[in-house]
């Protein structure tokens, strides 16, 4: 069933639509996690999915219970530079850019909205192809709070010049979710088992990428 209101914009988040990275990070930080406490499960982590740096580590420090703060965590994640061992293209959903140029035949403005920082999100829309295509890229290092908070959301439809309630939004998570709910745009949920999410105030749930042409 095609969405009723108008649409000008669709906004994809990157981790876990644009590039399945998700399941890739989730795995090195459960070894992280099991260095400092063996008994951390992946239910206890999932909740890092989506977040922001701060929500996310904090999600670690009480998983891990060890008496390391958020902060001495990331310091000693970021000194092991997992990135830079991930070949981006390997996990990228090829159907996003045949998806994102038909959109843009049609006449959308299209955004990339991540939680993830800048430099990241740089290196892997290039890694892809992908930066061409958007019209515009936001990060979630930009605001105080990303995800679930939907400043991030406002953010990008006022930068792009296009009312929140004409926006489609297509996330994964459950906090991803959330903040678009919370700035009032429709929302295609991609499904996915792995993580526990919640993805019951989506409109839509789909399979594919590409399913989100059928509601447009």
């Amino acid at each position: 069933m095609k969405i009723t209101r108008p649409i000008r914009a669709v906004l994809f988040d990157m981790d876990g639509v644009m590039v399945d990275s998700e399941f890739v990070y989730m795995k090195y930080l459960l070894e992280f996690a099991r260095e400092k406490n063996p008994a951390v499960t992946m239910e206890d982590i999932n909740p890092m999915v989506g977040r922001s740096r701060q929500d996310s580590w904090m999600v670690m420090e009480r998983a891990v219970d060890n008496g390391e703060s958020w902060e001495t965590l990331i310091k000693e994640w970021a000194g092991r530079d997992i990135y830079s061992r991930i070949d981006y293209r390997k996990i990228f959903r090829p159907e996003m850019k045949t998806t994102v140029q038909e959109l843009k035949r049609r006449g959308y403005t299209v955004a990339l909205v991540s939680s993830t920082g800048p430099k990241l999100i740089s290196r892997i829309v290039e890694e892809v192809g992908m930066r061409p295509e958007f019209d515009l890229i936001v990060s979630g290092k930009q605001f105080k709070q990303s995800k679930p908070n939907p400043e991030i959301y406002h953010y990008t439809a006022d930068t792009l010049g296009i009312r929140e309630d004409e926006c489609f939004v297509v996330e994964d998570s459950t906090v991803g979710i959330e903040a678009a709910y919370r700035a009032g745009m429709s929302i295609a949920g991609l499904k996915d088992d792995r993580f526990g999410f919640d993805q019951s105030k989506a409109d839509y749930h789909i399979d594919s990428i590409s399913d989100i042409l059928k509601y447009l």
